[in-house]
This record gives C-alpha cells, sequence and structure tokens, in this order.
C-alpha cells in the first residue's frame, strides 16, 4: 500500500486508528473454543466490528508463534479475512545481519503479504536495508517505544549529544524515505512528539501505548499529526479485550467507536 492509498483511507474514514490483534488463547470468550479455529473465530468477529472504524490491523507476531503451525494458520487466515483496504502490519521487531534479514522481508512481505513490518534497529544499516527493497512495503522502525524499559537504552545519550532514539531516527532517514519508512513512537512520552515531528516532518508515526498503557490520546493527535495525518494509532487490549463474554464483538466495536470520535 502507498502512502497517498493509506492517506486516503484515513480521510475517508477520519480515522487513524490501528487495531492490535494479539490474540491471546487463554483470553478468549470461552464459547469461541468450541470452534476448530478460536483464533481465526476471534479476529473474525474483531475485524468485522471495527473494520469501518479503523484503517490498519496490527498481528502481534508472537501470540501466534506461540500456537506453532496452528498459530501460523490462523494468521494467515486472518490476514486473508483483512479487507484489501487496510493497512497490515506484522508487529514482528525483526532485526539481523543482511542474509537473515532479507529471509525475514520475504516472508512478512512475499509469503504472508503483509504491508510493513516492525524491525529492531540495533545493528544497523545492513540489518534494515532488506526490509527496504520491496515496492509499496513498508519499514516500521523502533524509535521511541511505550514500554518502561525503553528509559534503559532509548533516552542515553553523550554530554552534548543527542539521545540515542533521535540518533536511529537520524540515521535510518538516510536509508530510506516516508514513502517507506515509519517509526514507532510510544503514547506514553506525549511531551516528545512536538520535537520528533521537527526531526521526521514527513514520515509516519506508528502510536502504541494509547488505551491499557495510558497514553495521551489528545496530546498524540494535536502534536504528532502532519499534513497527510501521519499517525497510526494503535490500541490493542483496550479494544479488543473490551468485552469478554457473547457480546464482546460489540463491546470492541464501542470501545473502537470511542477512539474513532476523537480523532474526527
Amino acid at each position: 500500500m502507498t502512502r497517498a492509498d493509506l492517506f486516503q483511507q484515513i480521510q475517508q474514514k477520519k480515522s487513524c486508528l490501528c487495531v492490535g490483534l494479539d490474540t491471546d488463547i487463554n483470553r478468549l470468550p470461552k464459547h469461541l473454543l468450541k470452534h476448530k479455529d478460536p483464533i481465526f473465530e476471534f479476529n473474525k468477529r474483531i475485524i468485522d466490528a471495527t473494520k469501518d472504524l479503523c484503517v490498519a490491523y496490527k498481528p502481534n507476531i508472537a501470540f501466534y508463534e506461540a500456537m506453532g503451525a496452528k498459530g501460523w494458520e490462523s494468521l494467515a487466515k486472518t490476514l486473508d479475512y483483512i479487507p484489501d483496504t487496510h493497512f497490515t502490519i506484522a508487529d514482528a521487531k525483526r532485526g539481523d545481519i543482511g542474509n537473515t534479514s532479507s529471509l525475514y522481508a520475504r516472508a512478512f512481505f512475499d509469503t504472508l503479504n503483509f504491508d510493513a513490518v516492525t524491525v529492531a534497529p540495533y545493528m544497523g544499516e545492513d540489518s534494515v536495508k532488506p526490509f527496504l527493497e520491496f515496492e509499496n512495503k513498508w519499514v516500521i522502525l523502533l524509535a521511541l517505544t511505550s514500554n518502561k524499559g525503553s528509559q534503559d537504552f532509548q533516552f542515553t545519550k553523550q554530554e552534548g549529544e543527542q539521545p540515542l532514539y533521535e540518533k536511529v531516527m537520524r540515521k535510518a532517514m538516510t536509508w530510506g524515505n516516508a514513502e517507506q519508512l515509519m517509526f514507532v513512537i510510544g503514547a506514553t512520552h506525549p511531551e516528545k512528539f512536538e520535537e520528533i515531528r521537527a526531526i521526521a516532518p514527513d514520515n509516519f508515526l506508528l502510536v502504541p501505548g494509547v488505551g491499557a498503557q495510558g497514553g495521551d490520546l489528545q496530546g498524540v493527535m494535536k502534536y504528532g499529526s502532519n499534513d497527510m495525518g501521519g499517525l497510526l494509532i494503535n490500541s490493542s487490549r483496550g479494544i479488543i479485550y473490551a468485552g469478554d463474554g457473547i457480546g464482546f464483538a460489540g463491546k470492541a466495536q464501542l470501545a473502537a467507536l470511542r477512539m474513532q470520535l476523537q480523532m474526527g
């Protein structure tokens, strides 16, 4: 999916919502367990309930890998079910030496046909470049994450230097352009969005941490938007686990609607 295609979806739906499909077999409503593939059945109903309110879906690959071969099958079926109009993100956080990264890229872009994959930049340019070689596919680079441990390394700096997350962003922008490169910026750092927009005015930002992690949606919208919207704001647990009984999909829809209304 191109940048223009994604922007069109955001404009049409007045939404930059991304629904995270962090589907845990241990948290599924019990009535779904009778199905042959309860993971897919859950995802299918969440997609049906939220597809008119969001522009993207982000399966967290760990939840599917943990199920072995059945999990990969559920993931493939989920991807086939997501409408072609929606942007799909493999939240895989991959990154390795060049030949291995090339295989990761083939797995997520060619075999599974995701639009984007999250990539860890710690190993540098040759670990990221293979993901940037696919036409109309996206690298979403970890820059300033929403977890507590982001303080351990991402803010570190030598005297007079930029913090590490800023170095990562500036360096990565020499590898790829705004048509193929996004950054993960956690909503739990609302005070940083204005300066991050100054660093990367044109790039899309994938923003986790709104909802269950307590990120500030209004602050993100105010300081993180650009002329093309420029944001994909993710909510996972806050939407998909908004309800846990027979009516779980309806509760998910209401949770998604509450977020979408703040974005219109």
